[in-house]
This record gives structure tokens, C-alpha cells and sequence, in this order.
């Protein structure tokens, strides 16, 4: 993590192939979330670029259906505004989850996914920008395929501000 960082992507909690590997988003949904945001793998994991800090450290564990658990409610109270308070350069958050669009959009998280992803015009607003998104997992295919507008309206949108975010990146390493 360093302070040059301008994007500051914040996710639940380690899930087990990063527990293991020890690099986050390193299996489909890591493949779908830089889709997303139109960058490749070398900018997502230039720490000079891109933070990515969970709401915590640590493996949560799963649930009795192999999901991954949330993150333990003790841990983003104890370390989380310390380490974000070395993140000067940030100007725009992706929060996946609503641990991480509870901490960061406050009053702007809905009360449910839809209602906090469709408030992604007020909370571009903000400084820094935060954009709420789906976790990229094969598991929100549903929710993908009966929120049409997140593909067709939001998406544009956010790969329009990852260029303008890094626009040293337009010759080509941008995959958009």
C-alpha cells in the first residue's frame, strides 16, 4: 500500500484462494472486477496506483454453505481510519460489500445492494468519489442479469473515470 495511491478498492475480508495465495483478487472475480473498471492486472496491482484494503485482515471463515463469512465487526474500528489516514492521494473508493459501503457511504448506503448501487450519481459526488458495486463473485449473476442498468449506465461511467484517473494508462494498458 503506498500514499501515492489515487484508487483505494475496499472489500469485505480475505476469501479462501487469497488466504492462501496472499493477493486479493486473484481468481474470476478479480478477472470481472478489472472488467469492470476497464484497467489491466498490472495497474490493479501497482500498489503505487491501487490500494486494496479490506474491512479486515484476517480469513472470517465460511458459513455452513461455503460462502466466506463477513468480516469480524471488531476489526475496521480498531485499525481502519489510522491506515486510511495515509492514504492521501485517494480520489475515487470502490466499495464491494455492505461492511465497506456502510463505512464509506454512511447515510448513502440503502437499505439493501439496489438501493445503494443506484445511488451511484450522488455518491460520484463526494470527495473522494466512492462508487458501491456488486462483489464481482459468480454469486451476484442474478442480481447482474435483473439490474441491466448497472451494465448499461453505471459501467460506462466508472471505466470514463478510471481514464480520467489515470490517464498515463490511455496508450494501450487500459482494457476497456
Amino acid at each position: 500500500m503506498s500514499s501515492t495511491a489515487k484508487l483505494l478498492i475496499v472489500g469485505q475480508a480475505p476469501g479462501t484462494r487469497v488466504h492462501a495465495s496472499g493477493r486479493p483478487f486473484t481468481d474470476p472475480s478479480g478477472v470481472r472486477l478489472r472488467q469492470w473498471l476497464g484497467i489491466d492486472e498490472t495497474l490493479f496491482y501497482d500498489e503505487r496506483h491501487v490500494a486494496i484494503v479490506p474491512m479486515g485482515f484476517c480469513f472470517p471463515g465460511q458459513n455452513a454453505k461455503g460462502a466466506d463469512l463477513p468480516p469480524r465487526p471488531e476489526c475496521a474500528p480498531a485499525w481502519r481510519a489510522k491506515l486510511l489516514s495515509h492514504l492521501n492521494a485517494v480520489r475515487f473508493v470502490i466499495c464491494l460489500g455492505r461492511p465497506a459501503q456502510h463505512w464509506h457511504l454512511g447515510e448513502l448506503a440503502g437499505a439493501d445492494l439496489t438501493e445503494t448501487v443506484r445511488n451511484w450519481r450522488k455518491s460520484l459526488a463526494l470527495h473522494p468519489k466512492v462508487l458501491a458495486l456488486p462483489h464481482p463473485s459468480w454469486r451476484n449473476n442474478a442480481w447482474l442479469k435483473k439490474n441491466p442498468w448497472f451494465a448499461d449506465e453505471l459501467l460506462p461511467v466508472l471505466r470514463k473515470e478510471m481514464r480520467d484517473l489515470f490517464p498515463a494508462h490511455r496508450t494501450g494498458r487500459l482494457s476497456i
